[in-house]
């Protein structure tokens, strides 16, 4: 049985489909791609952010009384001092974040904020993705010289 439409073309001419169907995989292809390289951008970020908070905490962290740790009175860090520090690293390196110290003055802590731009996802909408970062630093108070 031989279906035609006149001219000698068949009933179910299916020229094209294959041509559609490679233009889809092709997109779904480069969403895989875009999917897996935007996302392991935004991971490398947040641990760069992370990275940044851990390093302006360990700066508030160390920034001890010079006055009473010379005399070998005791190293104690300044919470002002501290946070003040903080922020210079931050401010260094060119991160946004804030700094702040617990009620008790015993930790500081740092909250770094930023965006991943998107290498492939602007074409779904998604031009950046936020990124985060934490670090925290306990601040030496009242160590006193044993002797």
């Amino acid at each position: 049985m031989n279906l035609h439409h006149g001219e000698g073309r068949p009933a179910f001419d299916d020229r094209g489909g294959v041509t559609v169907f490679v233009a889809v995989c092709v997109v779904a292809l480069i969403g895989i791609i875009g999917v897996a390289v935007d996302g392991g951008g935004k991971m490398r970020a947040t641990e760069r952010a992370d990275y940044i908070a851990g390093e302006a905490a360990r700066a508030g962290g160390q920034a001890i009384d010079p006055a009473k740790a010379i005399t070998g009175e005791a190293v104690v860090v300044n919470p002002h001092d501290a946070v003040a520090a903080a922020q210079a690293y931050l401010r260094a390196v060119g991160a946004r974040g804030t700094v702040s110290v617990s009620g008790d003055g015993k930790t500081l802590t740092v909250d770094v904020s930023g965006a991943y731009d998107t290498k492939f996802l602007p074409v779904v909408g998604i031009g950046s993705m936020p990124v985060t970062g934490h670090g925290t630093a306990t601040l030496l108070t009242g160590i006193t010289n044993p002797d």
